[in-house]
């Protein structure tokens, strides 16, 4: 029978606490419905606090699209919970995920939404393959599919890659099956269609043209003289800005779910980088609650200064990842003032201290 008691509406990420994750003793974060920024050096777990999110929203998701959809129970739960953070990780087995210290450590992991039919807790132990065993059941399935673009760009990747993946064994983490499968969807049309145009007509300024998916699978990029550019040959930080073109015009960006963004600044020069800083204000603004893993002081510059000027706030929380002799310390603020001083951070602007010095 149908399942009657799904999330009726979007419900938002509100907290995930977690013990003894890779390089996590304990953490507890809590986010907020519109822009939540990870900062920090390389090994602090940046991408994987976005990976487990992630997992755990794409696994509720996959499973309310099914049809004939049922209420959730434990079994089908943990073995797709336990599919999904080993297709997404890649460890060899499931007990890698552990942080390595001490012995016979379980992993515990809890999420928690605005609406509390969603919310659950799960763990693992350090001796487990692929076993996952859930403690707090959800009674309900997601109801928007979240979207996670990694470091790289995947249009170039696009074509055949999905066929592939699910008929032969690739070291390609899921998240790249899941992506293209997202950036393959038909485009939106009436009046979903009109409220992206705005973002639309942004990117496709920035990148020289409009973005085209023909019957045999592949992105090309159409400049107004018609001409159709195959995407190995558009520039790496255009064709990021294409992904964000065709999840926009698909609709999976356009109002109301996730986006999960790895260093979003990589291969895009201060430009680009500041039109990529408007266009996810701007899809935060507009229902989509914004996960971001990011080393770049000229990001979370261009945030802040759109900030400032917009006449409503967004919703903000940032995330300082330290390391600390073995363990990493979370810091959390509501404004990049309330946390502790990164180090990185700190590095970039000495060198423009240094710089000036040279006048």
């Amino acid at each position: 029978m149908p399942n009657e008691k799904k999330a009726s509406q979007f419900s938002y990420l509100k907290e995930i606490e977690i013990k003894n994750k890779t390089v996590f003793q304990q953490a507890e974060l809590h986010f907020t419905p519109g822009l939540n920024i990870i900062i920090g050096e390389n090994g602090t777990g940046k991408s994987h606090l976005l990976k487990l999110a992630y997992s755990i929203l794409a696994v509720s998701a996959g499973e309310n699209r099914k049809p004939n959809v049922g209420t959730p129970t434990k079994t089908l739960l943990q073995s797709r919970l336990a599919d999904k953070l080993i297709n997404v990780f890649r460890p060899e087995t499931l007990g890698r995920l552990i942080r390595r210290q001490g012995k016979r450590k379980r992993c515990q992991v809890s999420a928690r939404f605005d609406n509390d039919k969603l919310n659950l807790h799960f763990s693992f132990a350090s001796q487990s393959r692929t076993e996952v065993v859930v403690e707090s059941l959800p009674s309900a399935w997601l109801d928007k599919s979240p979207v996670f673009l990694p470091t790289w760009e995947l249009l170039t990747l696009y074509p055949n890659f999905v066929a592939v993946y699910e008929n032969h064994y690739l070291e390609f983490e899921e998240i790249y099956r899941d992506t293209c499968i997202l950036l393959g969807a038909l485009p939106i049309k009436g009046n979903r269609q009109k409220r992206g145009q705005k973002l639309l007509k942004l990117l496709e300024q920035a990148v020289g043209g409009r973005l085209n998916l023909d019957k045999n699978g592949r992105f090309y990029l159409v400049m107004p003289n018609l001409d159709k550019i195959e995407m190995p040959l558009v520039a790496e930080g255009a064709r990021k800005l294409g992904m964000l073109i065709q999840l926009i015009s698909t609709g999976a960006l356009l109002d109301k779910g996730y986006l999960f963004w790895d260093e979003p600044e990589t291969n895009l020069n201060p430009r680009l980088l500041k039109l990529t800083a408007e266009v996810i204000f701007c899809i935060s603004q507009n229902g989509i609650q914004v996960f971001i893993a990011t080393h770049s002081l000229f990001l979370l510059r261009e945030l802040e200064i759109l900030q400032q000027k917009a006449e409503y706030k967004l919703p903000s929380q940032f995330f300082a990842l330290e390391k600390q002799e073995e363990r990493v310390i979370i810091e959390q603020g509501e404004h990049i003032e309330d946390i502790n001083p990164i180090t990185m951070l700190d590095e970039m602007i000495e060198q423009s201290d240094r710089y000036m010095d040279m006048e």
